[in-house]
């Protein structure tokens, strides 16, 4: 169920690791200190085992990813579900809402102890986390909260589209889906994250300032740079934007705030404002949306010849019936499975446009790369992951081809232009 929720969150998060004089090029001391190569770190035994365990892990999550909703439909327990949302519901729309209320209730029993294990206790296990079980708990809860409430919002739009245009749908809902990927981007920053999140404005003003005047001359008016006190969860780095038009923000986690320096914290707002400055939201809003005309397409063309063939097993014998949630749910996954290498792909590609334009903006190549160091250390990420690991799990390029890049683009000690040069204010 929250398969779309998950591919429209890796696809617009964006994270990146970075005395300046922002308004004007470094000074030729910084330059010829930020000119210095890092070399790429190798992984610790702790990060090899748990990047060797990983890839085995995502493939036990997506089974049974795909097998819970199979069997919901095969044990015809979905329409058993939809029978009871009828009698206390008695009206479609208020059918509907129960049903995914009691839907929701019972994938979230079945993927408990997965859920617990991947998203606690290995975080644990490998020392990355200083979340309690209880505020886990709390959050596992409040999210299955959240995207039941969601659910009350979109789905009765796809199952009103099929009952009254069988055809075409998914035509429509795609358009839709275009709509509410905007409207969850600019409610997600005011509505959504402050539910497991406390958001302070930035306490060292003085890296405010150095910040605000970084957006200045990136061309970025208005914009706000948030701390979030994530430290009570994870003991990892991270960085994001998020937010669309008067929501927009830059998020720092406190953790990055005590563990980079200041020249890489300022890399981190260059890449960062290079998302806003380059039209990174609506950009992967529009390649989500792209894929999800595919998806949705491809559940139209599938969906009805299997309630077909399995109509007695299922319960029900049309895609309009609410009972068929788990059926589109499962060929969702499915088409997510074919479509996420293009979606991520993409998604690398956003990154490391955004990863120059933080360059040209700071010129700082050192402290890009010994963040990003650093970042693998804390992280305890793999450097250069395997072809698996990038096709279907890659949002991001490697950390060792990254640490790479900002080793050897420096195209203003050799004179050659800029590519984002027009987007800065000159002084």
């Amino acid at each position: 169920m929250r398969c779309a929720f998950i591919i429209l969150f890796v696809l617009l998060q964006s994270l990146g690791f970075s005395q300046a004089q922002p308004a004007s090029p470094p000074a030729s001391a910084a330059i010829t200190a930020e000119s210095a190569p890092v070399a790429v770190p190798e992984p610790g035994a702790l990060a090899l085992r748990r990047y060797q365990t990983s890839n085995g892990w995502w493939c036990v999550r997506t089974f049974w990813d795909l097998t819970v909703p199979a069997l919901i439909l095969f044990t015809g327990l979905s329409a058993r579900l939809r029978d009871l949302a009828r009698r206390l519901g008695r009206k479609w729309f208020f059918a509907l809402c129960l049903y995914v209320l009691l839907l929701t209730a019972v994938f979230y029993v079945l993927t408990l102890p997965l859920d617990y294990y991947l998203g606690f206790a290995r975080s644990h296990f490998y020392g990355l986390s200083n979340q309690t079980f209880s505020k886990w708990l709390n959050d596992s809860l409040m999210e299955q909260g959240a995207m039941v409430v969601v659910g009350w919002l979109v789905l009765w739009l796809p199952y009103l589209l099929i009952r009254k245009s069988p055809r075409r749908w998914w035509l429509y809902a795609g358009f839709a889906m275009i709509l509410v990927y905007f409207a969850g981007q600019l409610a997600r920053p005011l509505v959504f994250d402050p539910l497991f999140n406390n958001f302070t404005d930035i306490q060292d003003k003085q890296l405010e300032r150095k910040i605000l005047a970084l957006a200045e001359r990136a061309g970025i008016h208005g914009s706000r740079v948030y701390e979030v006190k994530k430290s009570v969860d994870t003991k990892t780095v991270n960085a994001y934007v998020t937010g669309f038009l008067g929501t927009k923000r830059i998020v720092l986690w406190d953790t990055a705030l005590a563990k980079l320096n200041e020249h890489e914290l300022l890399f981190v707002m260059g890449h960062e404002m290079g998302h806003y400055a380059l039209g990174h939201v609506v950009k992967g809003i529009l390649c989500l949306a792209a894929l999800t005309f595919v998806a949705l397409y491809g559940i139209h063309i599938f969906a009805s010849g299997t309630i077909h063939r399995c109509k007695n097993r299922f319960g029900f014998d049309e895609p309009a019936d609410m009972a068929s949630l788990p059926l589109m749910i499962l060929l969702l996954h499915i088409f997510s499975l074919v479509l996420t290498p293009t979606g991520f792909a993409y998604s690398r590609h956003l990154e490391h446009e955004a990863d120059r334009f933080g360059l040209e903006l700071t010129r700082f190549n050192h402290s890009a790369a010994t963040g990003f160091a650093r970042l693998q250390e804390e992280n305890l990420s793999m450097p250069r992951p395997g072809w698996f690991y990038t096709i279907w799990r890659g949002t991001h390029p490697s950390i060792g081809d990254r640490i790479d890049f900002f080793n050897s683009y420096k195209p203003w000690e050799t004179g050659q232009p800029l590519q984002y040069d027009s987007l800065f204010k000159q002084e």
